[in-house]
């Protein structure tokens, strides 16, 4: 089969109550998260399903284990599981032991539920400690994605990557923790849900200019590249938001050559092709952009 000119991947961080029941939310603030397993994730789903779509989910242990006929529904429709944290912690605030445990303890309670190791990681608020992405890839994840270096083009992580003022800039050494790039106008929270330093609620029409801006570029100087929306279900979940889902996946479909998969269906070829680039030219590797490690 001929490489998609462009691929899409929508993904859903199924935050529900995890984060406010760390922070100690008011119950209005956990009806909120409440309202993503209970109304939304179905919602979602059933488009899904009817669209033919395999999406990536980025679901806190919490959420996981707390709103099991969620998680074994989204099993059941093809798509993939993937870590966002146990309470959706903020891992640049926490000990290294700390967050190795958190990594752990969603590791076994994922593998359990489905049977196989995952593969992929986002942090919670997208937030990195120094040595997050390490413990990540100790931790037996093979992607991440939490960072912005790129835009369409997955690339391999720096480690140790060092900054200074006095100093200037020394980049760490590539790891084989591949990226998966994401970015703020990509994602449906800032854009709709109030917090400090924005209103939120913005209209949708706002933002499906915004996707489709996005989606169009990619497909007119991206090719083979992949375009990924952030989503939450108790954010976009919402009837007048739903409805901007649905026109973004009418235009993606409308164009020809463009797919949409999970993120791990999309890096296994994407490797397989980096490979094959490789050993026809070995330099090819050294084109590769440049990362900046959390």
């Amino acid at each position: 089969m001929p490489e998609p000119r462009l691929t899409v991947a929508l993904t859903f961080d199924s935050d529900a109550v995890s984060d406010g029941i760390r922070r100690g939310d008011s119950p209005v603030k956990l009806s909120h998260g409440e309202f993503g397993p209970r109304v939304a994730v179905p919602r979602i789903l059933e488009l899904l399903e009817r669209e033919r779509i395999p999406t990536t989910w980025f679901v806190p242990g919490h959420t996981l284990v707390t709103f099991a006929d969620n998680t074994d529904a989204i099993l059941g429709g093809g798509h993939e599981l993937a870590c966002h944290g146990w309470y959706h912690e903020d891992l640049s605030e926490l000990a290294g032991k700390a967050q190795r445990k958190i990594l752990e303890r969603w590791v076994e309670a994922a593998t359990q539920r489905t049977g196989v190791a995952p593969k992929g990681f986002r942090a919670p608020y997208w937030a990195l400690g120094k040595k997050t992405l390490e413990l990540v890839l100790k931790a037996g994840f093979s992607y991440d994605s939490s960072l912005m270096a790129d835009d369409y083009r997955p690339y391999h992580v720096r480690l140790d990557d060092r900054h200074s003022m006095a100093k200037g800039s020394t980049f760490g050494s590539e790891s084989a923790l591949i990226e998966v790039p994401i970015y703020w106008a990509l994602d449906d929270w800032p854009h709709f849900e109030p917090g400090p330093g924005r209103d939120g609620l913005s209209a949708p029409s706002k933002v499906l200019e915004i996707w489709l801006g996005e989606l169009r570029y990619a497909y007119a100087h991206a090719p083979g590249g992949l375009l990924t929306l952030t989503m939450h279900p108790e954010c976009i979940g919402r009837g007048h938001r739903m409805a901007i889902v649905e026109r973004f996946i009418a235009e993606a479909t409308a164009l020809e050559g463009v797919v949409f998969a999970r993120l791990d269906t999309y890096l296994e070829a994407w490797g397989r092709s980096s490979t094959a680039a490789s050993a026809v030219d070995p330099a090819a590797s050294a084109t590769e952009p440049e990362a900046s490690s959390a």
